[in-house]
């Protein structure tokens, strides 16, 4: 099934949350936390200004986002738990960066 999100919408796969601590304490699923990290997977055209005019996102489908732990409304298409939101809902945009090494 393909869905398009509508004005400033974005749908978002949330992230696998670490079973683990990084002490190395194994955490059960009845005792973890929703992770508040996602990759978004579409996103509306924009949001409409009183003028007419469409305003672009910030994020694309594929940024990893950190929103916040009640953001969004939880949906379910094919049987994958999703969340749609507002942009305004995102905290920020994950990025990586690669360090590049100097050839000797």
């Amino acid at each position: 099934m393909k869905f398009r999100p509508l004005q400033d919408r974005v749908l978002i796969r949330r992230v696998t949350a670490e079973a683990k601590t990084a002490g190395g304490i194994i955490i059960p699923d009845t005792a973890q936390e929703k992770p508040m990290e996602g990759e978004i997977v579409a996103a509306g055209p924009g949001a409409r200004s009183e003028d007419g005019k469409i305003h672009p996102l910030d994020v694309k489908p594929g940024d990893r986002v950190l929103f916040g732990k009640w953001s969004g409304t939880e949906i379910k298409l094919d049987g994958e738990d999703l969340i749609i939101m507002k942009e305004s809902d995102i905290l920020g945009v994950l990025t990586t960066t690669v360090a590049k090494k100097k050839a000797a």
